[in-house]
């Protein structure tokens, strides 16, 4: 005589499929997402990438615009010095002084030709690099915008199905415990083998729920008798009958509409 704490293959076969019912709208939730938290993680990483080259093509601007001031005054000293060393040969007492002052002279003179090259090649790197800035901030103004249009989408999935799945996830939780470790370890094992996460399928016109494999009428029968646990030959799955499977499904349909 069974005691009261025994379980049927009855009760086993529901809490089973109530479960496969519940992972499986985990499952839905999920692919509404999709690849929409990777695609967000992906355009934060590009627009962070962007915002960090912004900052140092313009770090670069400044340490270019601080060189050209650096030889600006370089050519002011310069000139300076030619004015100094003109006003001194006026008062040479030789040629070998004023020779001397002259070579000075015409030293500054190339320092000031040399600054101004260097300037203007400081110059074309500024308006290189500020074309570069300006092309990158078009494409960080794009990407953000998108980064933001795709943000705002996830949020608004998320709010909506948020709620539902954390729910879900402990429905999913709470039924484990009520099934014996080996079926769920066999439930799991299947679960991840199979084409979209159907471990528990009912048979659906005389095959196979998930695979369409026919399954012989004797095999049915056992199927709809409930006494023990039988899976598809074909594909591993373990099997419910029709009636179970309406059941089941019309009670935890009633249960998701409260959850959401």
């Amino acid at each position: 005589m069974a005691t009261k704490t025994e379980v049927t293959v009855e009760e086993k076969l529901r809490a089973l499929y109530d479960l496969q019912l519940i992972d499986s709208r985990i499952d839905e939730i999920r692919n509404v997402r999709g690849e929409l938290p990777l695609e967000v993680e992906d355009l934060e990483d590009e627009v962070a990438g962007m915002n960090t080259r912004l900052e140092k093509l313009n770090a670069d601007l400044e340490v270019i615009e601080d060189q050209i001031k650096e030889k600006k005054n370089n050519i002011e000293e310069s000139k300076s010095l030619i004015k100094k060393y003109a006003s001194q040969q006026d008062n040479v007492r030789n040629n070998r002084e004023y020779n001397s002052l002259t070579k000075e002279i015409e030293f500054q003179e190339l320092e000031i030709q040399l600054a101004e090259k260097n300037i203007k090649e400081f110059r074309a790197q500024i308006e290189q690099k500020s074309q570069v800035i300006e092309d990158t901030k078009a494409r960080f103004n794009e990407r953000s915008e998108h980064l933001k249009h795709k943000q705002n989408e996830l949020d608004e999935i998320l709010k909506e199905t948020e709620k539902e799945e954390q729910s879900l996830i402990k429905q999913s939780e709470a039924f484990e415990k009520q099934i014996e470790a080996r079926l769920i370890k066999a439930y799991k094992r299947i679960r991840a083998n199979v084409k979209n996460g159907l471990a528990v399928v009912p048979v659906e016109r005389g095959a196979s729920g998930g695979s369409f494999f026919t399954i012989p009428p004797q095999v049915q029968m056992e199927i709809a008798g409930r006494k023990k646990i039988i899976t598809d030959e074909h594909s591993g799955r373990i099997l419910v009958d029709p009636d179970l499977a309406n059941e089941e499904r019309e009670k935890m349909e009633a249960m998701f509409t409260k959850l959401k």
